[in-house]
């Protein structure tokens, strides 16, 4: 499983969705291991197909000659319906499409694909401000406890 962290700060999100992926055998098995990372990567919607990009998922070791390019683009299985759903909304509204997890589900490789609208800094430190205010009152109940 491999989780964006990063999406969360510095996106608003708005609606959250499962799609799948079309993926390579060295791949599959690389992800396996865990080995990938969603750092700047983002999804894109063209010609009726939906896209990851610039997802890096790691060469699988033992595959030698036939492994996979780590940041080529992905092509993302959905629904026709959800794909017209989603163009709407990212032309219409300026929405981001980001990738927030990579997980397998009944043995398949899913991404949890998010609506998102880009935070101002102003927003980034006020959630600063919230989770640092929020350890502070665990710190002190725990401390409370301990006494």
């Amino acid at each position: 499983m491999c989780v964006n962290r990063r999406a969360r700060f510095d996106y608003l999100i708005e609606e959250s969705f499962e799609a799948g992926l079309k993926l390579v055998g060295s791949e599959v098995k690389a992800l396996r291991q865990g080995k990938a990372h969603l750092k700047d990567s983002y999804g894109r919607i063209g010609k009726g197909e939906a896209f990851l990009i610039k997802a890096h998922i790691s060469p699988y070791g033992a595959a030698s000659g036939l492994n996979h390019e780590p940041t080529r683009t992905r092509k993302l299985l959905l629904h026709k319906r959800e794909i017209l759903r989603l163009t709407g909304k990212v032309k219409e509204r300026g929405l981001t499409l980001v990738p927030l997890r990579i997980y397998f589900k009944n043995g398949r490789a899913k991404v949890e694909l998010a609506l998102a609208r880009g935070k101002k800094t102003y927003d980034k430190r006020d959630s600063i401000r919230r989770k640092e205010v929020r350890r502070e009152v665990e710190r002190s109940l725990k401390t409370r406890q301990k006494a």
